[in-house]
């Protein structure tokens, strides 16, 4: 494995009425707050009055409207507010694109450059606004670590960013706030915290027996789980477990000492950048392909994955076939679920695809695992189609 130095600074409180703990946590910070929100749902399951019934000492700011796949336009609107009004914190509620949009906003409002220069790296950030999250939906991680995912819908762009000081301070994960989270969500959701498990899975490093056992551990938690919470949306139980895996696969715990491909990400949003489609849907129809282009790179590592996560049964059979079973079983799970598994279920057709081609590339050859190429990128997208 590599040398790895781990640091997360996020404070978590998980639990029932876990944001009961909110009130406390802000007042370290100060009086004025921007809480950041979506379409509206916190309003009609509780979650908004629990929020607001915690920041009655507090001068609230509010921000309704973060986009599913967050815009800069709204980032911008969101440090116009904090400086407007002097905000010494920011509070989250919602999922993973409302916590990256308030990431954005907590850099951007320190800055005197626009929000999008902070996306694209033309400003060094050298210091944010403290931001608080109360998550709603298990798919991101974002609450535990420091990566944004920003759209430019001027520019038809999507781009991952991350800066150490815009990890949440605190976050509050109350199982009980994602009951009311509807299936298609609750099946993107899965099919995210699965993908960031993969990215990070198929890396480049040797010796990772630890973090290996962990993240087919967690896969094998999700995967025995997920289809109970999809018969069953409204089981605590069942939430809270796919809560702390969404959490636990993206707060760079099981990354440690690896460095993770993460060219199937980039390529969805290439995908949702022109097309806007749902993250964990693209995710869903681009990963099996990907592992196909790629499998020969390491047969063994796709081999392994699907005895120990899927149960495939290697007796008799070459490496190769135990690893391409252990594709389409990852494909038939993420089917039998309620997953997308074309491109065409989007109405999505070869057309763009030259210019999702375009998109992924901008930055040139990506991928740790496998280098994609555009011809790569390109075969991908096509078998995906």
């Amino acid at each position: 494995m590599h040398n790895f130095t781990f640091y997360n600074p996020t404070k978590l409180m998980f639990g029932k009425d876990s944001v009961q703990r909110l009130q406390k946590e802000v007042a370290k910070y100060g009086r004025n707050v921007l809480v950041v929100y979506g379409g509206g749902s916190i309003k009609t399951n509780g979650v908004y009055e629990a929020v607001m019934a915690q920041l009655t000492n507090c001068n609230v700011i509010e921000l309704a409207g973060v986009e599913p796949n967050p815009r800069v336009q709204t980032a911008r609107q969101g440090a116009a507010l904090c400086r407007e009004h002097n905000i010494d914190l920011i509070v989250a509620v919602g999922g993973g694109s409302v916590i990256d949009c308030a990431k954005l906003i907590a850099a951007a409002a320190m800055v005197e450059q626009d929000a999008w220069d902070v996306v694209i790296g033309n400003v060094r950030v050298e210091k944010a606004l403290p931001l608080g999250t109360v998550l709603t939906i298990a798919a991101t991680g974002s609450e535990m670590n420091c990566n944004s995912v920003i759209t430019n819908s001027d520019t038809q762009q999507k781009f991952g960013w991350s800066h150490p000081l815009v990890s949440p301070a605190f976050s509050i994960l109350d199982p009980a706030y994602t009951v009311t989270v509807p299936l298609d969500q609750t099946v993107y959701g899965i099919v995210d915290i699965m993908s960031h498990i993969f990215e990070q899975y198929f890396h480049d490093a040797t010796n990772t027996k630890v973090t290996d056992a962990m993240c087919e551990g967690v896969l094998r938690t999700v995967v025995e789980t997920a289809p109970l919470l999809i018969n069953d949306l409204t089981n605590v139980e069942y939430r809270e477990t796919i809560l702390l895996a969404g959490t636990v696969a993206l707060n760079n715990i099981l990354g440690m000492g690896s460095a993770g491909d993460w060219a199937t990400h980039e390529i969805e949003h290439a995908v949702s950048a022109v097309y806007d489609i749902p993250h964990g849907g693209g995710l869903a129809i681009l990963f099996p392909n990907w592992m196909h282009h790629n499998m020969l790179i390491n047969p063994k590592r796709f081999a392994q994955l699907g005895v120990r996560v899927f149960n495939i049964d290697p007796t008799n059979k070459t490496v190769e076939q135990v690893a391409t079973e252990s594709i389409e079983a990852l494909r038939a799970f993420w089917t039998s679920i309620g997953a997308p598994s074309r491109l065409a279920d989007y109405d999505i057709d070869a057309e763009q695809l030259p210019q999702m081609v375009q998109h992924a590339l901008v930055h040139g050859p990506f991928g740790r695992f496998a280098r994609l190429d555009s011809e790569d990128v390109y075969e991908i997208l096509e078998k995906s189609l």
